[in-house]
């Protein structure tokens, strides 16, 4: 229904587009939302772009745009700006809007920017820019509602009804009188208490928070375990700084899980920036390719070591596609589940054990399955029972191998701090490569004496 509801828009905006039709292009741009705008922008070129901004009159609706954009999209369409027009733009922007906006930018058009706002460039915006991005210091906002332990409640919600220029209040955060986060409330406590309550004698102690300094994708895994719509932020004091909504939990959760698939692939998001730069896209795949490379002429170098074999009984060869693809299929099976467990906080080293044993059963399941299928094609094929023997405890060698080299190749690297959605996958496949064509040449050597004729 959304993809109809888009696809929809995006023709009726290009329509306008086309033919200079302003006051209706206007009117249009109107009542979409500002992230359905920054959606429709993947699909016009860039000074396509500037003319439907140019549509767009309200500057917080402008800024609201820029700040949906793609991360990969900003550059393109800020060096088109004009520089006073963008300067105004990000100082619009919620402040962890405009520092993300600003980190996106090239080095020198960000200088530049931050240059002309150094007067009154607000002190949030200051502060993320010195965290890391990929830390909760870093996707916080300063923009968060806190009131003191002594206040009354009658207090806090006459406080709470001017909190105009905050982005979300989901919950009343207590501070001491040093800023120190000592307690939460939830907004249906202020209003089942008498008004003269102090907020210190009904506020939660045990209040959920992170330190600037913890990973964006650990922020997140806490978020969802504990099913809360915003996190508090706080310094090695426990001094309060910043929140983390839902909103921006999603937005981690999505970059989080593009940038594992684009590493599986062999890839970073660093290529999608690149646009058609094909020589430095070409420098970021090779590692990964080269190593797919090298173990293929590891298993050339097998097969011919075995090559006797494969002379005396060249039948052997029909089935070498199927015992190495059907290896790195478990192989990348397992490891993908295994990624996506270390990645959600499903799965940890105190589970590994469990974990190993249970795809060991698996793959041996499967093994099995597939393995008096295939030594039943292989005996009918060639006539020749010993031959099927040779291809079914090949395959069912193979995938159980293949089943738990997923676990323990994936675990290596998880541990040694190399990511495993990087590495896993093609070192996965080339030794399931390797072993698959070792285990059924060895196997066929043994049994090398009832396959010739």
């Amino acid at each position: 229904m959304h993809e109809q509801k888009m696809k929809v828009l995006h023709d009726s905006v290009r329509k306008l587009l086309h033919r200079s039709a302003t006051s209706n292009l206007k009117n249009a741009l109107s009542k979409i939302h500002p992230a359905d705008i920054a959606h429709l922008f993947r699909f016009f070129e860039f000074h396509e772009q500037i003319t439907l901004l140019d549509c767009v009159p309200e500057l917080d609706r402008v800024a609201d745009i820029m700040a949906e954009l793609e991360a990969d999209s900003v550059p393109g369409i800020a060096v088109l700006l004009d520089r006073d027009y963008l300067v105004k733009i990000v100082r619009t922007m919620a402040n962890d809007d405009s520092a993300e906006f600003i980190r996106c930018l090239p080095d020198d058009l960000a200088d530049e920017i931050l240059a002309q706002l150094q007067d009154d460039i607000d002190d949030g915006t200051e502060e993320l820019l010195g965290y890391d991005e990929d830390t909760a210091g870093g996707i916080m906002s300063t923009d968060v509602f806190y009131l003191g332990q002594k206040l009354t409640v009658k207090e806090a919600i006459e406080k709470l009804q001017d909190a105009e220029d905050y982005e979300m209040v989901f919950y009343v955060y207590v501070t001491d009188e040093h800023n120190h986060l000592v307690g939460v409330l939830s907004l249906r406590q202020l209003l089942t208490v008498p008004p003269s309550t102090q907020l210190g004698s009904i506020m939660s102690t045990n209040v959920m928070r992170v330190r600037t300094d913890m990973d964006q994708e650990e922020v997140a895994e806490i978020v969802a375990k504990y099913n809360i719509l915003a996190i508090p932020v706080v310094d090695d004091q426990g001094k309060l700084l910043g929140l983390i909504t839902v909103d921006d939990v999603i937005d981690v959760m999505r970059d989080e899980a593009t940038e594992d698939i684009l590493r599986m692939a062999g890839t970073t998001e660093e290529e999608m920036l690149l646009g058609y730069k094909s020589l430095q896209i070409a420098k970021l795949r090779l590692p990964w390719l080269l190593t797919t490379l090298i173990g293929g002429v590891v298993t050339g170098t097998l097969m011919w070591y075995f090559k006797a074999t494969l002379q005396e009984a060249i039948m052997l060869i029909s089935f070498i596609p199927v015992i190495t693809g059907m290896g790195g299929n478990v192989g990348s099976q397992t490891s993908t589940i295994l990624v996506r467990g270390f990645a959600t906080g499903r799965i940890d080293f105190s589970m590994l054990r469990r974990v190993f044993l249970k795809e060991l059963r698996v793959g041996l399941i499967m093994g099995l399955v597939c393995g008096f299928t295939i030594a039943a094609v292989a005996t009918i094929w060639h006539q020749n029972v010993y031959f099927g023997v040779v291809v079914g405890v090949a395959m069912v060698t193979a995938i159980t191998l293949a089943a738990c080299m997923g676990v323990l190749v994936t675990a290596f690297f998880k541990k040694v701090g190399i990511d495993p959605a990087i590495a896993s996958s093609p070192i996965v496949q080339t030794v399931n490569d390797i072993t698959g064509i070792l285990i059924y040449f060895s196997t066929a050597t043994l049994f090398l004496p009832y396959l010739v004729n």
